[in-house]
C-alpha cells in the first residue's frame, strides 16, 4: 500500500524539519513568536520588545519565520510604508507552546539559580 504522506523525524539526521527547529527553537525565533502571540507588531516594536535583539538577527529571523509559513508580512499603504507582523494559524499553535516553556522556565528559575550555585560552588 503505498503511502503519499511524508513522515518527518526531527532525529533523523536529513529531516527537513531541523532546519524548522533550528529557527523555532533558536533564542531569538522563540521571544520573536512569543512576542508576536500578543499581537501584531511593526519591526521597531517587535525589536524593543525582544530586548537584546540586533536589527540584522531579527530581520533574519523574521524572514526565515516568513518562509516556514509562521509569520505573515503586511506593507500597509500609508506615508511611510508601514510594515506589520503577525503570526499564522501554525505560528499561533507553536508560539503557544513556547509560551508554556518560556512559563515553565521561569517559574523554575529559583530552582535553576540555587543548582547552579551550588554547581560553582563544588567547582570552586
Amino acid at each position: 500500500m503505498p503511502r503519499d504522506e511524508l513522515v518527518f523525524d526531527v532525529f533523523a539526521r536529513n529531516c527537513t524539519s531541523r532546519p524548522v527547529m533550528d529557527t523555532v527553537a533558536g533564542r531569538w525565533g522563540i521571544l520573536t513568536l512569543a512576542a508576536l502571540l500578543e499581537g501584531t507588531h511593526r519591526f521597531n516594536e517587535l525589536r524593543r520588545r525582544v530586548d537584546g535583539v540586533s536589527e540584522k538577527m531579527l530581520s533574519q529571523t523574521l524572514h526565515a519565520l516568513e518562509r516556514d509559513g509562521l509569520v505573515v508580512r503586511e506593507v500597509l499603504s500609508a506615508i511611510p510604508p508601514r510594515v506589520e507582523y503577525s503570526l499564522t494559524g501554525g505560528g499561533k499553535r507553536i508560539a503557544l507552546k513556547l509560551t508554556d516553556l518560556i512559563e515553565l522556565v521561569e517559574a523554575e528559575m529559583p530552582e535553576i539559580l540555587a543548582a547552579q550555585a551550588r554547581y560553582d560552588a563544588s567547582r570552586e
